[in-house]
């Protein structure tokens, strides 16, 4: 999905994050989508084209470790949890090697985890190329360990030759039959040990269709993917078959056409099986070119899925799962004050405009760098909801204390090729006290073009408020 060239950027160095002062033990209490997420030492949580692995009753979730200033491999993370919640750094994975095939000015993406059943070793597979894209192959790394290190192994062998494809992912079957999934549509199965591939058992199904991952309920197969569009989001769709082998029926959008499945594009569904029921966790990335390491955040969606139909019909800006009954709930905030964006108690700076959308409710917006808008708050938690758009850009968010101290300083990313209202940010738990919130304009905004020259990206600077919700 990312092919790309760079564009000159604005020199502007955002402090990723700094978290000082919040001693919480858990720093949420939900999944959050669209809004950064912080691990315990307080940094954003970077773990991008991902998969989550469950061993020994914790999850562990592994991913692209990012950077601000290039696409270039920067390592694959490790992190684990026990409520999928709160994300804890265990190490760099797989780390960016001194020379070869992940070496420097090389790109690793979409890391997949899964553990052997036969030998019990764990198994990394990635998509490893050059910045250009233009040695692409899929390879392989190995641990005995589930945290790693892994040791890169190179590319996994099908017939004695690379598999020369770009986005892949990975499906584990209930026989514990391992499976590498390529763009278009192609499945191949692995070897008893998981190190090579023995069968191509799909061929391409269709251009495109890429971030490939799949699942399988009541003995019904989805295959989903997305269109061919760089970072852009677009409307991802899917195939179902009653086999692995097919046939493969094509069903369309599992999300309502034009939300661009909620501005995010899948890279792996989680089956969480519990005493009562099993949830299908979707996960999807919200890219944030050039900022993907301090802005880019991650949609998770419980999935409704009956017979062959597979749906995501709703946004869940939050949303809690019970891991012991698999059970999805939507709580409800009984002890939260909501603040409209005309409130006197928000602050504003600079050139302001107070507009009504299509909902007829007002938003405040502007595009001058650097104005802000400010609040003095007492409670656990605030959480921002802004209108976000094809001409919105960054903002920058900082929380300090009543003493003036920074405690939080984190960039948020506004830009929606499809518009909509939402929660772009959600701070962790908080100690009890008084604090101040800012939001400022940077003058940045996410844009860029890929080889083929097209353009992608927002056409402006903009950031808005919709309202503020300060949790007790």
């Amino acid at each position: 999905m990312k092919r790309l060239k760079f564009k000159s950027l604005s020199t502007i160095i955002f402090l990723n994050i700094s978290l000082l002062v919040i001693a919480q033990k858990r720093s949420t209490e939900a999944i959050y989508s669209g809004t950064p997420w912080f691990d315990q030492n307080s940094n954003v949580v970077s773990a991008h084209g991902a998969n989550i692995v469950k061993d020994q009753g914790t999850y562990y979730l592994f991913g692209e470790f990012k950077k601000d200033t290039s696409n270039a491999f920067n390592g694959f993370s490790c992190y684990s949890s026990d409520d999928l919640y709160n994300w804890k750094f265990e190490k760099i994975a797989l780390p960016l090697q001194k020379t070869g095939k992940l070496g420097p000015n090389r790109v690793g993406e979409r890391p997949k985890v899964m553990k052997c059943p036969k030998t019990g070793e764990y198994i990394m597979y990635m998509h490893a190329d050059t910045l250009t894209y233009k040695d692409q192959f899929v390879g392989y790394a190995t641990s005995k360990k589930i945290t790693g290190p892994f040791e890169f192994k190179g590319p996994i062998l099908f017939n004695n030759k690379p598999i020369r494809k770009w986005d892949m992912g990975t499906f584990q079957d209930d026989d514990g039959t391992g499976y590498i999934l390529i763009h278009g549509g192609e499945i191949y199965k692995l070897s008893d040990d998981y190190k090579s591939v023995v069968k191509q058992i799909n061929e391409s199904m269709t251009s495109g269709f890429e971030s490939p991952t799949m699942l399988k309920k009541d003995g019904v197969y989805f295959l989903m993917g997305s269109h061919l569009t760089s970072w852009e989001r677009n409307d991802n769709y899917y195939y179902t078959a009653p086999s692995i082998n097919g046939p493969w029926t094509s069903r369309g959008l599992f999300a309502p056409e034009g939300s661009l499945t909620w501005n995010s594009q899948c890279t792996f569904v989680l089956p969480i099986r519990g005493t009562k029921d099993t949830t299908f966790m979707y996960m999807g990335d919200r890219w944030s070119f050039p900022r993907q390491n301090s802005a880019a955040t991650y949609v998770w969606q419980p999935l409704v899925i009956s017979g062959t139909s597979l749906n995501m019909p709703v946004y869940h800006d939050d949303w809690q799962i019970d891991i012991k009954t698999g059970v999805a709930s939507f709580p409800e905030y009984s002890k939260s004050l909501i603040i409209n964006n005309e409130d006197s108690l928000i602050k504003y700076e600079g050139n302001w405009a107070h507009l009504s959308n299509d909902k007829n409710e007002t938003i405040s917006r502007t595009d001058e760098k650097d104005a802000s808008l400010s609040i003095q708050f007492k409670g656990k938690q605030i959480v921002l909801y802004s209108s976000v758009g094809v001409d919105y850009g960054y903002a920058r968010i900082v929380i300090s204390n009543k003493k003036g101290k920074t405690i939080l300083s984190s960039l948020v990313d506004m830009y929606s090729k499809s518009p909509t209202t939402t929660v772009v940010f959600a701070s962790p738990i908080l100690k009890k006290n008084t604090y101040k919130l800012s939001v400022f304009v940077t003058g940045e905004k996410p844009n860029w073009s890929d080889k083929r020259k097209s353009d992608y990206g927002s056409t402006g600077y903009y950031i808005s408020l919709d309202k503020i919700i300060i949790r007790n």
